[in-house]
């Protein structure tokens, strides 16, 4: 059994600071906030690396836009999706709960139905094809899955069930799975090499968004019977399929249907100009 430490959520404050003789107070600078930089960071960082390999057809101009764009998916999708999926109940109480963002945490699923909506515009301002949208970005999240997950460590949520097993951890006294550990483990950092090694070759396009979809909803699927759901929400039927079962279902369905398209097709990318 490990000891969680209980780690304080803000990293440091800055200020007091005033306004026309009001006083704001300081301005607390949270370790989950600063986990979504980094993210953001490295993806930008792993992006500009990629569009410089040979036959590249990506400038460093077009990773900076498509970064950017996926930014305000991320934000957007991920906050009007936890609404939307987790938190009607809250906002049938209180009409601003969306803008609360202290209040309420971040939808995976809804970031990414952002980020699709993002790469859809992007994809029709740059006029290329929506699959070498994706397909080269889809191995670039998985560093920001592990830093977000490991800020849901750091803040104390997200817990797993109660557990025996030697790896679990005492939360005021209970032995509980760290399921965002394993979240940031397997969603993250094994996400982003798998990505990174089947992205690194010539690929069909749309095989790598299909891969990206069929790896990442089965590992949600397989975690969740070890992650508590919401407490608002509880089991949706059975006492073991939850709303992240749910939601992870279709992202299963649309990396098999991809894949299989994919390869049928044996359509080249748009990302390489060298033939393939």
């Amino acid at each position: 059994m490990l000891q969680y430490p209980g780690f304080n959520p803000i990293a440091f404050e800055l200020g007091p600071f005033s306004v026309f003789g009001h006083e704001l107070g300081p301005l607390s600078v949270h370790w989950y906030g600063i986990m979504y930089l980094i993210g953001f960071a490295a993806a930008w960082l792993l992006a500009r690396y990629r569009a410089k390999r040979p036959g590249s057809t990506w400038k460093a101009a077009d990773v900076d836009d498509v970064v950017f764009y996926a930014m305000l998916g991320v934000i957007l999708g991920g906050r009007i999706g936890y609404v939307l999926f987790y938190g009607m109940e809250f906002w049938a109480r209180d009409p601003w709960y969306p803008l609360k963002i202290t209040e309420g945490g971040m939808s995976f699923h809804g970031g990414l139905l952002g980020v699709i909506v993002a790469m859809i515009v992007f994809a029709r301002r740059q006029r290329r094809a929506l699959g070498d949208i994706f397909d080269f970005t889809v191995p670039l999240p998985g560093i920001g899955f592990f830093t977000g997950r490991l800020g849901n460590f750091i803040n104390g949520e997200l817990w797993g069930k109660p557990t025996t097993v030697p790896w679990g951890f005492n939360v005021n006294g209970e032995v509980r799975h760290a399921s965002q550990l394993y979240e940031a483990f397997f969603e993250g950092l094994l996400l982003f090499a798998v990505m990174w090694w089947f992205t690194s070759k010539p690929r069909p396009r749309w095989a790598p968004a299909g891969l990206f979809m069929l790896y990442y909803g089965v590992v949600r699927f397989g975690i969740e019977f070890v992650r508590l759901p919401d407490q608002h929400i509880g089991y949706l039927f059975g006492g073991w399929f939850t709303m992240g079962m749910l939601l992870s279902l279709p992202m299963i369905a649309v990396g098999v249907a991809l894949l299989v398209y994919a390869y049928r097709r044996g359509q080249p990318s748009g990302n390489l100009a060298v033939a393939q």
